[in-house]
């Protein structure tokens, strides 16, 4: 991941927590151009400050201002990016979130997020969006962030068949691990590569229509639809709590929108 210091970037850290299932994020410190090897692929050297927060169910994670008590926000919203390594997921993130673009990022090692407060509607919408590896040997610690999202973003690249081609697999992934009703859109990613395109946009819309979800084609690079596609999903999310609260307000009509988690739950001081 991209080794910059970002006071809302989170990322997955120590070799131990890894294999003993246990997770333990760190806010990322300024540092040098040192690097790790871990597994066979390039980690930053992260600072463990004294106060991270190990835990192990991502659903209860408690984000610093929620804890403070303080949140300046109407909506918050949990999504999360998936698809196969190399098709820029962490590349469209840092679009939408930091409005940059980098070629030479690392290989996501586990989970990574960011934050960005967006305004729809006139309302304000918290995204804390996640990030996940996606090599075969973190599939087990990236599933555990499944249940916990309100929206996923398939991503494959244009210019990679096989990674659209093994979208349908991590679509049954988040059919079998996500929460119900969850919002997903389809992201064909690097649409400005035309000369090394394998897929079409007819086949990326083809198969967004048989899953049954929208469909967008973005560039990361040359920073083309990335806003439009998560503004897309917010929207559509914001939509879906609005609805839920309205159809269970006789029995909790005391309850405000202000005060929802995510899935038409009463807010829990979590995020």
């Amino acid at each position: 991941m991209d080794g910059r210091y970002s006071a809302n970037s989170t990322s997955l850290c120590c070799e131990a927590n890894i294999k003993e299932g246990s997770l333990r994020f760190c806010d990322r410190a300024p540092i040098d151009d040192k690097q790790r090897h871990l597994n066979g692929a390039n980690l930053r050297l992260l600072h463990l400050p004294q106060l991270s927060h190990p835990f192990t169910d991502p659903t209860t994670f408690t984000y610093p201002d929620t804890m403070a008590g303080t949140r300046n926000y109407d909506f918050l919203i949990k999504l999360l990016l998936i698809g196969d390594s190399g098709v820029g997921k962490s590349c469209c993130l840092l679009r939408f979130s930091e409005d940059s673009f980098t070629p030479s990022f690392i290989t996501t090692i586990g989970i990574d997020f960011k934050i960005r407060t967006i305004e729809l509607d006139g309302k304000k919408v918290k995204l804390q969006i996640w990030d996940t590896a996606g090599q075969e040997r973190f599939r087990t610690i990236t599933t555990a962030y499944y249940r916990g999202a309100m929206g996923i973003l398939l991503v494959y690249d244009v210019t990679d068949e096989r990674s659209f081609n093994n979208i349908r697999t991590w679509f049954s992934n988040v059919e079998q691990h996500a929460s119900e009703g969850v919002n997903k859109i389809l992201i064909g990613n690097k649409c400005d590569w035309e000369d090394k395109r394998q897929v079409s946009t007819e086949q990326g819309q083809a198969l967004a229509d048989e899953l049954g979800i929208p469909f967008m084609e973005v560039s990361a690079k040359s920073n083309i639809n990335v806003e439009k596609a998560f503004f897309s999903l917010a929207g559509d999310i914001k939509k879906r709590l609005i609805d839920t609260q309205a159809s269970t307000a006789p029995a909790a009509n005391n309850v405000t929108i202000g005060d929802q988690g995510g899935n038409g739950q009463p807010w829990k001081n979590c995020c």
